[in-house]
């Protein structure tokens, strides 16, 4: 490093963009090498993601005493065997839908002359078929040769000029026969000595993970791993049996149907569905076309196309919930993002991989704190808590999305627990800037309007009675994910937050127009804090008033001054003892008899809390609304 101040700084101003760009180049070589290694990893991924499959039943051998080579290998070979016999299955099938092709010409070209008789008006649409026929003209194996008329009126046969590459010899002859045949056969022969040896080895790879991972805390990198292996097992097993079923009730279908070659069209469905949200629809087309060109009619087209409309969404949104939950926890962006980038990287078979990959990194970004970026990019859980998200909204002055999440939370969940968790959460993390000396005035006061503005439009969605909701159903229900998790992040509501006081229910000294005087100490954030105290208490049958210690410190009465039985500090903003002793003691002096509650709004342990009410001597001392809720509910009910 330099002895000179300023080249000192001009680096650290550079290292942002050294930082990047070493990323870029970072990201620019793993590309690369994925690339130029496909040939090496598609077999080693293939591998791994088969050996999470077939661990269940390796272990159900080893609890039936099976040796482990044993039961390896015959798990194995039994998989081997069935990928080996559906890969013939659909070799075969392709082979008689391709001969059984030329008898379908004819219905083909009778079905397009019918549709350019019926759209014969439509310009646009004619072209289209006629283009759609004469790409099938020029796609037919056999050139018809046409005469050509010479000089003298004769007939001349057009002179065909072929070239054709110099041959090789045998060697040559036999690299171009066997190589489309050896390719497959050795990439699934790498395939299976991966698998056999990963699942014989597991052990050993679990602990040299758990190394890599880090060996200070074995208990917690121990089960993290542990987790993420059955999350994965249970995943790839679940996904591969429905995609099995959904092949089969296709294939079941179509053949009732009275497609031709059902099980290539089964086949193909259950195999492209691992492709994530087109799969489906890639795998209804060649069935579709197949069947335009079978029936002179539209029946079959139509009932292919229903199967198709039925199933999928049964299996994307009834049986796949059920199954491994309502989604692999992927955002829909990666998703699509993966499958471009290993589609790109590795063709076809990257985009089967695509999902699988992405969801074994997310794993590994939730356990493991060095790549705790890569669960932020791609997975689906809210990148800020819910009270980030409620206090970012608030800065960017756009409290309409912080409104709909409070709506979409009430829907589960009574307003007292949305502003205890969330709102008033939000407002410390307002004060903190503040204490900081990040929010100039300005930004101050537009932050408190917006807060304002939130307590005023929930004020009106009153949900005394939110019944408790299984968290894992939520996001289905609410449609909201940042409200969705912060309904899931919280407890159950209170009793309290059910109650609501009738005239008869309470005391007598309570019953004046507005016994809850509620005064907020300074600041746009503790006026906040207080509005939101006045409009729990007024909804569950207190009614209150609202008035700034500022103002009663100029003089200024209370809207309504007869009948006050408790009096609620609010207390956001660091403030000395001294102060809210003097406050408590001002208010006992102007108010008789009143009971006193200092609301401050800030986390601590309960024997510091009561240790600081003995010092304010006030009569209670909460740090949450459904404290102060429960407080004055007790202070003004009647004793049955």
């Amino acid at each position: 490093m330099s002895d000179d101040p300023i080249t000192a700084r001009l680096l650290r101003q550079a290292m942002p963009i050294f930082t990047a760009l070493a990323s870029c180049l970072l990201v620019m070589t793993i590309a690369a090498a994925l690339s130029l290694g496909r040939e090496i990893f598609v077999p080693v991924i293939l591998a791994i993601l088969l050996s999470f499959v077939l661990v269940p039943a390796v272990r159900l051998l080893r609890r039936l005493r099976t040796p482990r080579v044993a039961a390896v290998l015959a798990v194995v070979l039994v998989a081997f065997g069935s990928l080996l016999g559906v890969t013939l299955l659909i070799v075969n099938e392709a082979a008689n839908l391709a001969s059984e092709l030329p008898r379908y010409q004819i219905t083909m070209r009778e079905k397009i002359a019918a549709l350019k008789e019926a759209t014969a008006g439509s310009g646009t649409l004619s072209r289209m078929l006629d283009m759609v026929q004469e790409i099938g003209t020029e796609l037919q194996p056999e050139l018809k040769e046409q005469p050509v008329t010479g000089e003298a009126g004769t007939l001349e046969r057009p002179l065909h000029v072929q070239i054709a590459a110099e041959k090789g010899g045998l060697l040559g002859t036999l690299r171009t026969v066997a190589e489309p045949i050896l390719h497959p056969l050795a990439t699934t022969g790498l395939i299976l000595i991966f698998t056999i040896f990963i699942l014989l080895q597991r052990e050993d790879l679990r602990n040299r993970a758990i190394r890599l991972a880090g060996s200070n805390d074995l208990r917690r990198t121990t089960a993290a791993i542990d987790d993420a292996v059955g999350r994965l097992s249970r995943f790839f097993l679940a996904q591969l049996v429905l995609n099995v079923a959904f092949g089969i009730v296709i294939g079941v279908g179509l053949w009732l149907i009275g497609v031709p070659n059902p099980i290539l069209f089964g086949s193909l469905a259950a195999i492209l569905r691992f492709v994530p949200y087109v799969g489906a629809v890639i795998s209804a087309v060649l069935p579709l076309v197949v069947a335009a060109a079978v029936d002179p009619g539209w029946t079959m087209v139509v009932a292919v196309a229903v199967l198709f409309v039925v199933v999928e969404p049964i299996a994307g949104h009834v049986i796949e919930p059920l199954l491994y939950g309502h989604s692999t926890g992927l955002s829909p962006i990666a998703v699509i993002l993966a499958a471009t980038i290993w589609a790109f990287l590795w063709g076809p078979i990257g985009l089967v991989l695509a999902t699988p990959i992405t969801v074994c990194l997310v794993v590994l970004g939730r356990h493991i704190d060095g790549f705790w970026f890569l669960d932020v990019i791609l997975g689906d859980q809210p990148a800020l808590s819910p009270p980030e998200i409620f206090y970012q909204r608030m800065l960017a002055g756009d409290p309409a999305e912080a409104i709909d999440q409070g709506r979409m939370f009430l829907k589960a969940r009574a307003l007292v627990t949305y502003y205890d968790e969330v709102a008033l959460a939000g407002l410390r993390l307002a004060q903190e800037d503040l204490a900081r000396g990040t929010l100039d005035w300005e930004r101050q006061d537009e932050v408190g309007a917006a807060m304002r503005t939130v307590v005023g439009q929930l004020g009106g969605l009153l949900n005394l009675r939110a019944k408790p909701r299984d968290p894992r159903r939520l996001k289905d229900r609410l449609g909201n994910r940042e409200a969705a998790a912060a309904v899931a992040a919280v407890g159950a509501d209170r009793a309290a937050a059910t109650v609501v006081l009738g005239s008869d229910d309470l005391l007598p000294a309570w019953r004046g127009p507005a016994p809850v005087l509620c005064i907020s100490s300074r600041g746009p954030f503790d006026e906040a804090a207080t509005l939101m105290l006045s409009q729990i208490l007024g909804q569950h049958g207190l009614a209150s008033q609202v008035v700034s210690l500022a103002a009663l410190r100029k003089g200024e009465r209370p809207p309504v001054s007869e009948g006050i039985a408790l009096v609620c500090f609010s207390y956001l903003e660091p403030i000395s003892l001294s102060q809210i002793r003097l406050d408590v003691r001002q208010a006992r002096i102007a108010l008789p008899g009143v009971k006193v509650l200092v609301g401050f709004w800030r986390e601590r342990d309960p024997s510091s809390i009561e240790r600081l009410r003995r010092t304010i001597s006030a009569d209670v001392l909460v740090t949450t609304l459904n404290g102060a809720l429960d407080a004055a509910l007790g202070f003004s009910r009647k004793v049955s």
